[in-house]
């Protein structure tokens, strides 16, 4: 992978930023999407607060999970997509589907770009959120065989949306 350009989806968050870390210290180029390109800045203050300046291994695109604008532009030249955005609302969405639709509609973007791309490999970030709800308490560890119930009692919005992404995926 050193050497190569790799697309972190939702560099301004607190994953992507690490994510972006890792891959700068093993040498790769890394291009980044965020939905405004005035987060540049932002992005790279975040990048040297964790010990990294970046230069000009670091890229930005402008895209965002609700459209399939710029998402063919991100992943040009890339081997490598971490698919790491994923909607985070502060507050409780006013309906679900503010937050489920973006995470499943933009996973299912960010694969086919990547696919019409020609990407090598797709890494999707997963979360507890896709495997741990709305089940009985499991004593034995969760497998790809366990997925949150989406009808579950304990499913809010953010749930939902990190398990019906990944099943779209």
């Amino acid at each position: 992978m050193a050497g190569e350009l790799v697309l972190v989806t939702g560099g301004s968050g607190f994953v992507g930023s690490h994510v972006i870390i890792q891959l700068l210290n093993a040498g790769c180029q890394v291009r980044t999407t965020v939905r405004s390109l005035k987060r540049e800045g932002e992005v790279r203050e975040m990048l040297r607060v964790g010990g990294v300046d970046a230069g000009d291994r670091l890229s930005f695109a402008a895209a965002d999970l609700t459209s399939d604008a710029g998402w063919a532009e991100a992943v040009a030249g890339c081997a490598y997509v971490h698919h790491v955005a994923s909607p985070f609302p502060p507050s409780i969405p006013q309906h679900e589907d503010e937050v489920i639709i973006p995470a499943r509609d933009g996973a299912l973007r960010v694969l086919k770009a990547a696919r019409d791309a020609g990407v090598k490999r797709v890494v999707l970030t997963s979360s507890y959120a896709a495997i741990g709800y709305g089940q009985p308490e499991q004593k034995a560890p969760f497998d790809e065989t366990n997925w949150t119930d989406p009808n579950g009692d304990d499913v809010r919005a953010y749930v939902k949306s990190k398990t019906l992404a990944e099943r779209a995926a």
